[in-house]
């Protein structure tokens, strides 16, 4: 009952608003990479209103929002980004690499500012993260440091995990490569070989989790990557089912039940976000914002998800936790 309330209750904050005694003077169209009705997409937005509103702007008085959800569906993207193209908007907001690639498609001249891009100079949506150079600006969600600490804290369980796949579509994260780079730079001094194992449906998760179990010391890398967050639920069945120590990128599948992640604080993503909007409604040019790093990591381990597997960690990973589920 809680989790529909809290449901019902986000249902609520992003459905259209009734029009008011006064008609908004400017607007902002916002496409998804997730569906409307996942909590944690909704819990990523929920910042961006909050940080909009810090700073005056009131959906519904002085700000229309359009919210688009496009649940990681190709065609929806191109769909959405029409659609909010067709409503007249004065920025976009665009969260993950197939939204941005999706509007960039409809407009090169519109201000766009994205949050969760993992490498906008190499997809082509920036020159540089110091001069954009275009209608397009953002935060991006990826450094290589992460790399390391990912394989790091899969040498910290017991058995220490030796081989590692790497697990992401390539559709939906074409900067893979880049990801892959520093993994794969990384993994010698851990002693681990890394295998990239891209994955386009939920039968395909379940074959590389399955040929990962049947050798020895196998863990799981799972990457930034729209396709991930949305096939969430079948990762971590695949995960829990052949018993894999498996580190993911954000807190939210810790919390779900995965074993352990390290990755950005999406909410504070959102939340800065909310700046540039600002500062582009009030007359800011993309081209004058430069592509901002992420600023806030979280580790989370989930104890009883170790305890379930009967894998031991290592005191000195739980001790550097932002959270441990007991």
């Amino acid at each position: 009952m809680k989790r529909r309330a809290v449901l019902a209750g986000m249902a609520a904050m992003f459905a259209p608003i009734p029009l008011l005694a006064q008609t908004p003077s400017r607007r902002l169209g916002v496409l998804m990479g997730n569906r409307a009705d996942d909590p944690v997409a909704q819990a990523y937005a929920a910042p961006l209103i909050q940080g909009l509103r810090t700073l005056g702007w009131q959906d519904g008085a002085n700000l229309r929002i359009d919210w688009r959800w496009a649940g990681g569906d190709h065609a929806l993207f191109d769909r959405y980004a029409g659609e909010l193209l067709a409503l007249g908007p004065d920025v976009l907001l665009a969260q993950s690499s197939p939204s941005v690639a999706a509007l960039r498609q409809k407009t090169s001249t519109l201000p766009i500012v994205f949050t969760m891009v993992s490498d906008p100079v190499g997809q082509g949506f920036v020159q540089s993260l110091a001069h954009p150079g275009g209608n397009i600006t953002g935060f991006s969600d990826f450094n290589a440091p992460m790399a390391g600490k990912w394989l790091e804290m899969l040498t910290q369980v017991t058995p220490p995990v030796s081989r590692v796949a790497v697990l992401y579509n390539p559709a939906t994260a074409p900067y893979a490569g880049l990801m892959m780079r520093a993994i794969e730079d990384a993994a010698p001094s851990f002693a681990i070989s890394a295998k990239a194992t891209p994955c386009r449906d939920d039968a395909e998760i379940e074959q590389v989790a399955a040929e990962l179990a049947r050798g020895t010391r196998g863990g799981l890398l799972v990457l930034t990557d729209i396709f991930t967050i949305v096939h969430r639920d079948t990762i971590l069945a695949a995960a829990a089912e052949h018993r894999l120590p498996t580190v993911y990128f954000a807190r939210s599948f810790t919390q779900a039940g995965g074993l352990m992640s390290y990755g950005i604080d999406y909410a504070d993503l959102f939340l800065r976000s909310a700046a540039y909007v600002d500062r582009i409604l009030k007359g800011t040019s993309p081209r004058d914002l430069p592509v901002q790093q992420p600023a806030k990591f979280e580790l989370a381990i989930n104890l009883r998800t170790a305890k379930a597997r009967d894998i031991t960690l290592s005191t000195t990973l739980l001790a550097t936790a932002d959270e441990v589920i007991e």
